[in-house]
């Protein structure tokens, strides 16, 4: 695979780190600079889909399951209709029903609330749940906290002997909420090889050294398109109809099922879309 004209791009968009591995071969790789952990943002999202899966597969939860029985405790005392709606599936497909964007990065320092699954619960949903795409954090934070409480442990240790350690994983830290659980919707630590396996764990279809460990059934239904056509249950779905995990500054592990590829890039970009074109235009014709 010739990378070069990718590489040049590469540069301007400030990408750290590449790997391309097709029918489990690692086929190209470069570096700007050496590997280290890096917080791999919104593609933690991606991590806390796969402990759903995990969890609905250890008869932990159902992804039909009310909201307002899962969180019964948390739940404001005026439950309006729209949340009365919502179920656990609603927490992964952006289509909650809230307006606006809830726990970024930038604000999560700032709350004076410590106690955020009530103040997640407490915000208005002015839409039916499944009906208005909003990217928000509050889906995926709920839904790693559903994980937590039901298997009496944080994401970390939760997703060590299931996913981390077979994939050599090992120990990484992941963002905290005030409560001291393990914040699901970014702030997972991972070296690029680390996020690369874990790509190569869904091309794979949930088997890793020829042994299962989540159905492929789970990987099949969660990225695929769900209540948005670029959407899938923590996955964003994009050309070649391929789907991926995808941080901000462009932290992203595309899966190519139909190439039977992995494309995984750490970055410092600005420009995701323009990035995203370069490995459209530059990658993915030569797999």
């Amino acid at each position: 695979m010739d990378i070069s004209k990718f590489v040049e791009k590469a540069i301007h968009y400030r990408v750290l780190g590449l790997k391309v591995s097709q029918r489990g071969e690692l086929i190209a790789e470069w570096h700007f600079e050496p590997e280290a952990r890096r917080n791999i943002y919104s593609a933690s999202k991606s991590f806390t889909s796969a402990a759903i899966g995990f969890a609905i597969q250890e008869g932990l939860l159902s992804l039909d399951e009310p909201l307002a029985e899962a969180f019964k405790e948390d739940m404001p005392k005026q439950i309006g209709p729209n949340l009365a709606k919502a179920k656990v599936r609603d927490l992964l497909t952006m289509c909650l029903g809230q307006k606006n964007m809830t726990l970024p990065s930038t604000e999560r320092p700032l709350y004076q609330e410590d106690d955020w699954v009530k103040m997640c619960l407490a915000i208005p949903f002015d839409y039916e749940p499944g009906t208005h795409f909003v990217y928000n954090n509050v889906g995926p934070y709920l839904a790693g906290i559903l994980v937590q409480r039901r298997a009496h442990c944080n994401l970390v240790s939760y997703l060590t002997p299931r996913l981390f350690a077979p994939l050599g994983i090992k120990h990484p830290t992941w963002e905290e909420d005030r409560q001291g659980l393990t914040f699901g919707a970014g702030g997972l630590m991972l070296t690029l090889s680390e996020l690369h396996r874990f790509g190569q764990f869904y091309l794979n279809e949930g088997e890793w050294d020829g042994k299962p460990l989540l159905s492929k059934k789970w990987i099949k239904e969660s990225t695929s398109p769900a209540d948005a056509p670029n959407y899938g249950y923590l996955f964003w779905r994009g050309k070649y109809n391929s789907y991926r995990a995808d941080g901000k500054f462009s932290q992203i592990s595309m899966i190519l099922p139909e190439k039977e590829a992995v494309i995984t890039f750490v970055s410092e970009c600005r420009d995701g879309e323009g990035l995203l074109n370069a490995v459209y235009d530059e990658l993915c014709p030569q797999l």
